[in-house]
This record gives C-alpha cells, structure tokens and sequence, in this order.
C-alpha cells in the first residue's frame, strides 16, 4: 500500500453503487469511514457510479476501502477497475469476488474441496412458476443477489409452484430446503473468528437481517464443540477454495436432528456489512478486535493484482 503526501495514507471508501443492496451499502461505507478517521486516516466518502474511474483519478487514494454490496460492486466488476488502476483495495479480488457471487458456481468449487452442499439446480422463471422443479420443500433465490433478496420458501404442503415477483431475473436458483438453525463463520486472514447463531421467527430474510429486532445473535453459538468447530474448518476451506482475501464470511444451515450430517454451506459473502453490528464486526468484537480496528486492518491488507 502506498502512502499519500499527508501523514496519514488517503482511503477512498466505496459504498451505494446501482445494485439492489444500496442502501446497506451506504450505511456500511459511511460506518467505515468514520471508524477509519477515528483510526487517523484521511477516508474519503465515495458513492460508486458511472463516473467513479474519473472520481478516483480525481482524489488519488493510496487505497481502496470496497464497502460495496451486491452485483457490480461485489462480482469482480470494481474489482476489475481497480485492477487497471492499480489502485490497491480491500476483500477479495477480482476471480474470488465473481465465482462467490454466483451461487451455483460457489457450490461447485465447495463440492471439489469436499464441502458439504444440499441439491439444487439452475432454472428458467418461467419453469418454475409451471411446475415444481424439485420436490417440496424447497427454496427459489436469485443466483447472483445476497443479503436474501427475492428468497421465496415454498412448504412441503405447497399444491402449486411459486409465482415470483417481476424484480426476480430470468434465471433463478432452486434450493432443496435445510430445517434447523442458520449460523455463519467469519474468516479474517488466515484464520476463523468464530460462530454466531441467528434467531429468527421465520427465515433469515432481508427484514430479519436489516430491521430492529429482526433477528437475534448468540455469539458464540451455544452448539456442540463438533459442530462448532466443523463451522470453523468449514468457512476456512470455503475461503481458501474460492480465493478469498481479508475478510469473508460463510453461511451455514444445520439440521440438529442429523448432527454432523446435516450442516451445510450456504454461501460465502466476499464482502459482508459492516458496521458495528453486523455478523463479521460482531465477531471481531467477541474475540476483542474493535469495529475501528478490524477497519484498519482490512485498509492494510488491501493488495490489487490477485
């Protein structure tokens, strides 16, 4: 990382951008700005549109804070500019940032590395609103969105197939249904911070991750050590496999009546929310890293050309 003729290096932080996870977006970059200032350095507020290779060439950042959500800012795009840039930036990079957005893709380089995944198959809209693709219960997704937008659950007592909303594109992702408990695991560098176990009423939706009293965390998760600890070397394979760089964080659904034999890999988010509270803060929190630092140390790891 290179430094700026000011004492402290100068962060551009990237955050809204065009896709449907904007607004976490900017509440993210706007987080990670203030705690790199309180860090002592020059962060400067950046909302990625069409004009951002002339905004970069504008301010001359040293590096690259991706506070980014979502397709475009996620998927190897910015990435790919920042790359040509060479300017240095923060989380995974160009490869790792574009097979993890893409689900069906993630699950295949977790199933060559000996990964747990359940069934599922790439299907047209109009396919799936005709008829069941799988058998119920299953679950219908975009392939290429996180923070479970457009997730639609349909029931083992379901008669008729889903009918799904305009926004959801033309090619979807069909998910055989895990029961049981959502969990997830944070990887920072070389190692996995720890489990955190969401509860929730219903599904982990985009309400129950964004809204007041959506969901509650327990971390560390109360689960068996086994478990715990298959979460742990799990998210830290998944990292590893994909390519991932700084900080990741790998979704999990575990069926307790199977043990063992019913935790599987969701996803792995090559850029997950942050701010103090979100799941991969709340987890440097536990192990004693502050938001402010956990911040820092993304800005040092920050590289281009991988």
């Amino acid at each position: 990382m290179g430094q700026s003729s000011g004492t402290h290096p100068k962060v551009a932080v990237l955050m809204g951008g065009p896709s449907a996870e904007r607004e976490v977006s900017l509440v993210s970059g706007r987080e990670c700005a203030a705690a790199l200032r309180g860090e002592g350095f020059d962060a400067v507020e950046l909302d990625a549109g069409p004009d951002l290779c002339d905004r970069l060439r504008e301010i001359a950042p040293d590096v690259v804070f991706n506070a980014l959500h979502g397709r475009w800012g996620e998927d190897g795009c910015v990435q790919g500019l920042l790359e040509w840039l060479r300017i240095p930036y923060t989380h995974s990079g160009v490869l790792a940032s574009s097979l993890a957005m893409d689900k069906q893709r993630t699950k295949d380089v977790y199933r060559a590395a000996g990964l747990p995944v359940v069934e599922s198959v790439i299907a047209d809209r109009g396919s799936v609103e005709a008829a069941h693709v799988m058998a119920p219960p299953y679950v219908v997704k975009p392939n290429n969105e996180g923070s479970s937008v457009g997730i639609y659950i349909v029931q083992e007592s379901a008669n008729r197939p889903p009918q799904l909303s305009p926004e959801m594109p033309a090619q979807v992702m069909v998910e055989q249904y895990v029961p049981g408990r959502e969990m997830t695991t944070t990887v920072m560098g070389d190692r996995s911070l720890t489990v955190t176990d969401i509860i929730t009423e219903g599904w982990y939706d985009y309400h129950a991750k964004y809204a007041p009293g959506g969901s509650r965390h327990v971390v560390p998760a109360e689960i068996p050590q086994e478990i715990f600890d298959l979460c742990l070397d799990y998210a830290l394979r998944a990292h590893r496999a994909l390519g991932c760089r700084g900080v990741s964080r790998t979704d999990f659904r575990w069926d307790e009546a199977r043990g063992a034999d019913g935790l599987y890999l969701l996803e792995t988010n090559t850029q997950p929310g942050m701010t103090p509270t979100s799941l991969a803060p709340e987890q440097a929190s536990a192990l004693g890293m502050t938001f402010g630092q956990l911040c820092a140390w993304l800005v040092e790891d920050a590289s281009c050309n991988r």
